[in-house]
């Protein structure tokens, strides 16, 4: 089975780019863990974003919530307060509330 994305190129422009390897692992259905792992998601960036990167945030939220939901399919939690850790890193404080 053969993945392929979208990504911007150095230019900007969108290229396809083709994963290779195995398929993720997925834990099984139904199985009971007596423990909750969370993950580390922090926010998705808007490659794309008319924005000066190094002065203003610029977050896609959809991609966000939809790697969360991917994170939640495999069995983790969230941590939130990762996202605010990140503050001083690119992310400012109004986007980070």
């Amino acid at each position: 089975m053969s993945l392929s994305l979208t990504l911007p190129d150095t230019s900007g422009a969108l290229s396809p780019y083709t994963l290779r390897g195995s398929v993720p692992a997925r834990p099984p259905a139904g199985v009971k863990f007596n423990r909750i792992a969370y993950s580390a998601a922090h926010v998705v960036a808007d490659p794309l974003a008319a924005v000066d990167p190094w002065l203003q945030a610029a977050v896609d939220w959809d991609t966000t919530i939809a790697y969360r939901q991917h994170l939640w399919s495999l069995g983790l939690g969230v941590a939130e307060a990762m996202d605010t850790a990140q503050r001083g890193m690119g992310l400012d404080w109004p986007t980070s509330l």
